[in-house]
């Protein structure tokens, strides 16, 4: 069999000239390759995507929809992590402090990124300095709903009603200082009402409440109430964006009662803080790549989301921006979390 080229006892007489490389470039050239190889290899395991919310959860159900997808274009398993617990600083805090390798990521979301900051005193981990934004991923409104027994069919009626029985009528939430819980203290705020704040362990509970008449009304993400919603079991009232949802065209929007009412939820993937930069990009296009899709994107849809990529750039000024919104929409609600 005839010997490579490069086989070490061939090489002085066959090694062509322009390939004798001096000792010294050659040490500088392999020195450069760990971090070059590091990156081309990228990923070499599978992906995890921590949600720190519950299974059943708008995040859970938005990364399951996007995850297969993503999992094909990087070639690795994306593997979902459920994390739920402190209004979602406990996953967020894992994700925070894991190795930043691009291994371990977030679907972060306006509670992790927006509400959390603007609430709580001490949370264990900032949301600016010990992430590096990767790409927004998608955005949906909020919907007000109500058990059907409640007679009320619209905000205009619920606000009534919580006017004639100060105190007495109560909401769920996915906990104290979720986004459900502000958006909520938001309406008390603008319209003066008083209604009673009943947290629960996550979104899915808090709609289970709900569907057994613990609580009056809860303000969820249109992803986690859609199945309720179209069963029958709960009545919409009102959307919470600046629009109408296309999924429920003929239900208002709060701020077409109470002016000035603007809530939605945005969803994002965020890496541990020092993550490479080819890191971030691989997973910011595949990310974009895997949102693009035709299927990706009526699957969101029908789930009462929108698709919203972005930039890391883009991505990290609009959590900063989100920050300082929730800041001030707690200052009005005159909320603060220990």
């Amino acid at each position: 069999m005839p010997q490579h080229p490069f086989d070490r006892r061939n090489r002085a007489r066959e090694e062509p000239r322009y390939l004798r490389i001096p000792a010294l470039m050659l040490s500088a050239a392999l020195g450069a390759v760990p971090a070059t190889a590091a990156a081309q290899a990228y990923p070499a395991k599978p992906v995890r995507i921590v949600v720190a919310q519950a299974a059943g959860s708008a995040t859970d159900a938005l990364v399951r929809i996007f995850g297969p997808r993503l999992s094909y274009l990087l070639g690795q398993p994306v593997v979902v992590d459920n994390r739920p617990g402190a209004g979602g600083s406990l996953g967020t805090e894992i994700v925070a402090k894991s190795p930043p390798d691009g291994y371990t990521t977030l679907l972060a979301n306006t509670s992790t990124h927006g509400v959390n900051p603007a609430l709580f005193r001490k949370l264990p981990y900032d949301p600016v300095r010990d992430f590096a934004p990767i790409s927004l991923v998608s955005t949906t409104p909020s919907v007000v709903v109500v058990h059907p027994s409640l007679p009320v069919r619209s905000i205009k009626e619920l606000i009534a009603l919580a006017r004639a029985r100060p105190g007495q009528l109560n909401y769920s939430s996915a906990g104290s200082g979720s986004s459900q819980h502000l958006a909520a203290a938001l309406l008390n705020t603008l319209t003066g009402i008083d209604t009673v704040h009943v947290p629960y362990r996550g979104s899915p509970a808090g709609i289970t409440g709900l569907l057994a008449g613990e609580v009056a009304f809860m303000i969820p993400t249109l992803t986690t109430a859609q199945p309720q919603i179209q069963g029958g079991r709960l009545r919409a009232i009102a959307v919470t964006g600046r629009a109408r949802a296309e999924e429920l065209p003929t239900t208002p929007t709060v701020a077409e009662t109470v002016p000035g009412f603007d809530f939605g939820t945005w969803y994002g993937v965020v890496a541990p803080a020092g993550t490479p930069q080819a890191v971030i990009a691989r997973l910011n296009a595949d990310l974009a790549k895997a949102l693009a899709l035709r299927e990706v994107g009526k699957a969101l849809t029908a789930s009462g989301m929108t698709v919203a990529t972005s930039t890391p750039e883009q991505f990290a000024a609009y959590i900063r921006t989100e920050i300082d919104k929730y800041a001030k929409v707690a200052r009005a609600a005159n909320i603060q979390l220990e």
